[in-house]
């Protein structure tokens, strides 16, 4: 079956975390992902361990970090900073469809491996590059770094509970949001100007950026702030406009209740044997609700106090009013929902027999995705892709190997 990005080649610059989520995302879909790595050391992500993936002696061989974000690719070991290395990467990309790079501002310039080095010999080339925050701006010779990018882009400001509560202050979120947003945008950035390189015969630069997304993914809570000019605060778990929509401890647990309109809320109330709650101006409408929140909340959690989590979500799901539990990862992987859905994947590694992967959520009825292939060891396909696409044969290869270029 053919898959949407079948005959796509992916030249594929990026390490870490947000560049290689988009170029799995691609190699997901169908591309061909060429991987550049140093020669003896690869994408950082290789040693950001522990955990690890372990062989059958329980030796480790790639840190869990590494394969979240690289599925599906073929690793080619290649020194950029040395002359003939830089040569091997141009011949690459002349014949690849898409670029993508995390370097700094300019830093590929000087090896001849920027976008205007490139369009110039491929005007077809798709160019994808990733950082902090940007190609312009101020900042835009700054390292961009995830937790960093979630303080200056507003996120903290609004995540973590209230500063007059115990706890209270700026909190970032429990997974390298900004990274992993970039990628998805940059994924979608790159299928778009292929789109368009279909129409029009051309490439163009696609310049992301960490803080740009950042800004971007605050969705309602920045269109907040531009329509009021109020800015909004942190409220830990609870919601900055709907009420009651937080988390709450039941006799043995927590669970999320999330009202989401005022029939919910009376049926919520009857739930709880407070009907005359439902009733009470103060609380019949969600925006007396939000203004109210001080007073009801407390009388909403005492309620909810006196049951298990597991008695409230039967009876909560059982009168429609949407609620659920909050689960741990072990948790999550066994829940029958999440089985049925298939996202855990198992690959087969030729070190460690298989890996336990995430599936990529995306459904299509007619190009399912194909877990073709587990995350590469480093420089796995060295030999293969550059006698295949470059013609070397074994003593030329053998040849670079000895002085160090791959």
């Amino acid at each position: 079956m053919q898959r949407i990005l079948e005959g796509i080649r992916v030249l594929d610059l990026t390490r870490v975390l947000a560049g290689p989520t988009a170029t799995q995302i691609l190699a997901d879909l169908g591309a061909e992902v060429i991987k550049i790595e140093r020669p003896g050391t690869g994408d950082d992500t290789r040693r950001w361990g522990p955990p690890w993936l372990r062989d059958d002696a329980g030796r480790p061989i790639e840190a869990a970090y590494y394969l979240a974000a690289n599925r599906g690719k073929r690793s080619v070991t290649l020194d950029i900073a040395k002359p003939e290395g830089q040569a091997l990467a141009r011949e690459l990309a002349a014949k690849c469809d898409v670029v993508a790079e995390n370097f700094k501002v300019g830093d590929l310039k000087r090896y001849g491996l920027d976008y205007a080095s490139l369009a110039a010999v491929n005007p077809r080339i798709v160019y994808c590059s990733i950082t902090g925050f940007g190609q312009t701006g101020p900042y835009a010779d700054r390292p961009g770094y995830d937790f960093i990018v979630q303080g200056m882009g507003g996120l903290m400001s609004i995540t973590g509970e209230r500063d007059d509560l115990p706890g209270g202050g700026p909190q970032k979120v429990g997974v390298a949001v900004s990274d992993l947003f970039t990628g998805l945008y940059s994924a979608n950035a790159i299928v778009a100007a292929l789109f368009h390189r279909e129409r029009t015969g051309t490439g163009q630069h696609i310049d992301m950026a960490l803080l740009d997304v950042q800004v971007a993914m605050l969705g309602n809570m920045n269109t907040s702030y531009l329509a009021s000019g109020e800015i909004p605060g942190r409220l830990g778990n609870a919601h900055q406009s709907i009420v009651p929509y937080q988390v709450f401890k039941s006799a043995d647990d927590y669970l999320i209740v999330a009202v989401g309109n005022d029939s919910q809320f009376a049926r919520f109330c009857e739930v709880l044997g407070e009907r005359a709650l439902a009733a009470d101006p103060r609380y019949a409408t969600n925006p007396e609700r939000v203004k109210h929140r001080d007073a009801l909340v407390p009388m909403l959690a005492s309620k909810l106090a006196t049951r298990p989590a597991a008695e409230w979500l039967e009876r909560l799901e059982a009168a429609d009013v949407p609620c659920g539990p909050i689960r741990n990862l072990e948790q999550v992987f066994a829940d029958p929902h999440v089985i049925a859905r298939g996202l855990e994947i198992r690959v087969p590694h030729a070190k460690a027999g298989e890996v336990r992967l995430v599936a990529n959520p995306m459904r299509f009825s007619a190009t399912p995705v194909a877990y073709d292939s587990p995350p590469p060891t480093l420089g796995e396909h060295t030999d293969q892709v550059l006698a295949e696409l470059l013609g070397l044969d074994a003593p030329a290869i053998e040849s670079l190997r000895k002085r160090a270029i791959v």
